[in-house]
């Protein structure tokens, strides 16, 4: 009777195993699945017009497949909307929305090109490097991150994000 409950509790110890590394599996599979939405695979494309130091430059991005993204985008279909951004740690502009979205945070390592929500409110257009828990909206088409620099330059910004038509 002994060994019986040995077993059992073995047999049960190795279910519950398997079921936790099913579990990171799956989170490992969203992880990936997140990585591959940052590539533009959705008709999700918006127009970024910036004015900066440098001049007036137009710049398209696919946006990511998620609801922060998606709710971003039924905004952008109503009406352009326009967000005066500032500097902020020497590797993104920031500005705030005229309204907040649902945020879907994790640890993102951020690249130039990356647009990030933060905090549901603010938006950001980074071109630099950032690790934080942020929710990606989307990322700049086609653009290196001296190109990215040089556009944005060291000051304030305003930048108008619209529907690409």
């Amino acid at each position: 009777m002994k060994k019986f409950f040995i077993i059992l509790a073995a047999f049960f110890l190795c279910i519950s195993a398997a079921f936790t590394l099913g579990t990171k599996t799956d989170e490992a599979f969203k992880s990936v699945k997140h990585a591959a939405s940052t590539q533009g695979v959705n008709d999700m494309k918006i127009s970024i017009t910036i004015t900066s130091e440098s001049g007036k430059h137009t710049l398209t991005a696919a946006l990511s497949d998620n609801s922060s993204a998606a709710a971003f985008y039924e905004l952008l279909k109503k009406n352009t909307i326009t967000v005066n951004m500032q500097d902020y740690g020497n590797f993104e502009k920031v500005g705030r929305l005229p309204q907040s979205l649902p945020h879907n945070d994790m640890q993102i390592t951020t690249s130039a090109g990356d647009i990030i929500l933060y905090q549901g409110n603010k938006i950001t257009v980074y071109y630099d490097v950032n690790s934080w828990n942020f929710t990606l909206l989307g990322k700049i088409d086609g653009i290196t991150q001296a190109e990215l620099k040089k556009i944005l330059g060291t000051g304030d910004i305003t930048a108008v994000f619209a529907v690409l038509k």
